[in-house]
């Protein structure tokens, strides 16, 4: 008996840890000549993007040398919003930088891009 209760527990955890390791969702910017790809946090909907960066002659040593990885952190709009179900979304527009953060539940969309070193976020609308 405690070993069936004991299987089922690992069982439930095994569940849980693969929700876990399946939190974000990833997506490139449509702009076709933008190296930058957007990161939705799928429970919190808070955003954030990296891009490739070249390195500076400032910057340059034996591992900098292929360049870097630029990271921009949530800004304005772009934090945790209400616990939901979020994803991200891409126009057809060639030359959008931004994404669609979207409510799956909810149905609500904002705009994400990146301004001054943070993603941004415009309010939820429907």
């Amino acid at each position: 008996m405690h070993l069936r209760a004991l299987g089922t527990a690992i069982l439930l955890l095994g569940g849980t840890s693969a929700v876990h390791a399946a939190s974000y969702e990833f997506l490139a910017a449509p702009e076709v000549d933008l190296n930058r790809v957007y990161r939705v946090d799928k429970a919190t909907g808070e955003m954030s993007a990296c891009q490739y960066g070249l390195a500076t002659d400032a910057s340059k040593d034996a591992k900098a040398s292929i360049g870097t990885t630029l990271c921009y952190p949530p800004g304005e709009g772009g934090g945790p919003q209400a616990q939901s179900e979020y994803g991200l979304v891409a126009s057809r527009h060639e030359k959008e930088g931004g994404v669609f953060r979207v409510d799956l539940r909810s149905g609500s969309m904002s705009i994400c891009y990146v301004l001054n070193d943070a993603v941004v976020c415009t309010p939820p609308a429907k």
